[in-house]
C-alpha cells in the first residue's frame, strides 16, 4: 500500500470548527486499496504540526469478533504490532523486512520459512501487513482455534508453489530452509528418509502428492505436526518475536487464555 499526501485547502467550509494547529497539520491521504483494479480513496488524517500523522486500525470489537483473541488481548497485539510496524519505517504498516527482523532478529536474513510466513499474513497480497492482518493471521495461534485451522494454515506453508497440494521437492525446501535456520545439520540420506516415511504415511492415494483432505488426515494421526501452531499466552509471542518485549497492562489476564 502506498500513500500520498495532498496538502488540505485550509478554506474548505467542512473544516470549520477545527482548530488551527490541527489544520496546519492536516491531509488528504490517497490511499491505493486495490492494487490489482488501480482504485484509490481518501482519508482524511488530523493531528498537531508536532506529531505524525496517525494511521486508522481496525475497531478491536470488530476484530475480536471475527478471531478469538478478546478486546483486552488485541489491544496488547496492538502494543507488539507498533513496535514491529516502527522497527525501520515508523508507517503503521508492517514490511517484509520488518517481520524478518522481528521474527529472525535481522532484516536480511533470507529465510523460506520466514517469507511462506509473512506471504500468508499479507492477505491483501500488496506486500505489507496492517493490524487487521497481524490480528487475524495470529488467530489461528490461538488455543481456542480449532485443530482444522491451523491445520490448513500449516499446509499453506508447505504449498510453496500454491498450487492446492505438496509435493516432495516442496517439504525438502522446508525441511532444508528449517535447518538452515535452527544451525542443525542432516545429511541427504536422512532427509530423504524423512520424506520417504512422509508420504508413506500422507499420501493415501500414492499420486506423488499430498492434498489438502490427506493433509488433514495425516495431520490428525500426527497432532505434534501441530505443536507449534498453539501460543498458549501472549507474552509467549516474545519467542516467535525475539527482537521485542511485548509490555501490556494487562499481562496478568493473558493467563486465563483456555
Amino acid at each position: 500500500m502506498r500513500i500520498k499526501p495532498t496538502c488540505v485547502d485550509t478554506a474548505t467550509p467542512a473544516l470549520s470548527g477545527i482548530c488551527s494547529s490541527q489544520i496546519a497539520s492536516a491531509h488528504i491521504y490517497t490511499v491505493n486499496s486495490s492494487p490489482k483494479s488501480g482504485k484509490h480513496k481518501q482519508v482524511f488524517l488530523m493531528g498537531c504540526a508536532c506529531t505524525k500523522p496517525q494511521f486508522r486500525h481496525e475497531d478491536p470489537a470488530i476484530l475480536a469478533e471475527q478471531t478469538y483473541f478478546n478486546v483486552s488481548e488485541i489491544e496488547a497485539l496492538y502494543d507488539l504490532f507498533m513496535k514491529l510496524s516502527s522497527s525501520m519505517v515508523n508507517d503503521g504498516l508492517i514490511s517484509k523486512e520488518e517481520f524478518q527482523l522481528g521474527l529472525f532478529g535481522s532484516s536480511k536474513k533470507q529465510n523460506l520459512f520466514g517469507d511462506r510466513v509473512f506471504n500468508i499474513f499479507d492477505s491483501k497480497n500488496d506486500g505489507m501487513i496492517d493490524f487487521g492482518e497481524f490480528v487475524k493471521a495470529l488467530s489461528v495461534f490461538h488455543p481456542a482455534a480449532p485443530q482444522p485451522q491451523k491445520a490448513a494454515f500449516a499446509f499453506r506453508l508447505y504449498d510453496i508453489w500454491q498450487r492446492g497440494f505438496i509435493e516432495r521437492d516442496e517439504v525438502r525446501e522446508m525441511i532444508l530452509a528449517l535447518l538452515r535456520e535452527s544451525d542443525l545439520v542432516l545429511s541427504h540420506e536422512m532427509i530423504e528418509v524423512i520424506i520417504d516415511k512422509a508420504f508413506q504415511e500422507a499420501d493415501l492415494k500414492r499420486d506423488g502428492i499430498i492434498d489438502q483432505e490427506e493433509w488433514e488426515s495425516f495431520v490428525a494421526q500426527n497432532p505434534s505436526l501441530l505443536r507449534n501452531m498453539t501460543i498458549p499466552y501472549l507474552k509467549d509471542l516474545n519467542m516467535q518475536f525475539p527482537g521485542f518485549e511485548l509490555v501490556s497492562d494487562i499481562e496478568d489476564n493473558t493467563t486465563g487464555i483456555p
